[in-house]
């Protein structure tokens, strides 16, 4: 038999609470380790991902030499951002044999005539810039945050729950066995106990 087992087990200081309290905790540690299994999982996966589509994206998308053709201007970009844009009227070719003419986006300073970079499609439209590993970085970056702290709230929540459970299922046995034993400690009589009761 092993004493130290026994002796564990029988210890009156360690109550059930304790025990339950603990459980909890251990429950708490085990689910932060999950979550930050959980969260570099979610990102690598996010990272392969959007590494595949980024490079299939890039296959159709091709940077070109524009000659701008007209004055500068400004336009709202689309978008949530509504961030004020400077544009301009600009020709390229691409395909070699195919002339295309597009306002597009340029920097603040372009004048009539000044070339700018463009990126465009396979049919030479212009096109949004494939993207890039600081896109690709922050995407999987936030969706393993996202899975790490989603998880980690959601256990801290019920730890928390179960905790404020067992605060209060110990605060009413603490005050039932205080009933019992208060009067027989400091020498009051119950309710109903005579002085020869025992």
């Amino acid at each position: 038999m092993n004493h130290r087992t026994s002796g564990r087990a029988a210890n009156p200081l360690r109550r059930r609470a304790d025990r339950t309290r603990f459980r909890l905790h251990a429950a708490f540690v085990l689910a932060c380790l999950i979550a930050v299994f959980c969260g570099a999982a979610a990102g690598w996966t996010a990272w392969t991902d959007s590494s595949r589509a980024a490079e299939a994206v890039a296959r159709h998308r091709h940077a070109v030499t524009a000659t701008t053709v007209g004055g500068t201007s400004y336009r709202a970009e689309d978008g949530p951002s509504g961030r004020t844009l400077t544009v301009a009227p600009a020709t390229w070719n691409y395909p070699p044999d195919r002339t295309h003419r597009h306002t597009v986006s340029v920097p603040a300073e372009t004048r009539t005539g000044d070339t700018v970079r463009v990126w465009v499609d396979d049919r030479g439209n212009p096109a949004a810039a494939p993207p890039g590993t600081p896109e690709v970085v922050f995407e999987a970056f936030g969706l393993g945050t996202l899975a790490l702290t989603g998880i980690l709230f959601v256990s801290g929540a019920l730890v928390r729950v179960g905790l404020r459970i067992v605060d209060v299922r110990a605060s009413r046995a603490w005050e039932s066995e205080w009933e019992s034993v208060e009067p027989v400690w400091s020498g009051r009589l119950r309710p109903g106990q005579g002085a020869d009761d025992g």
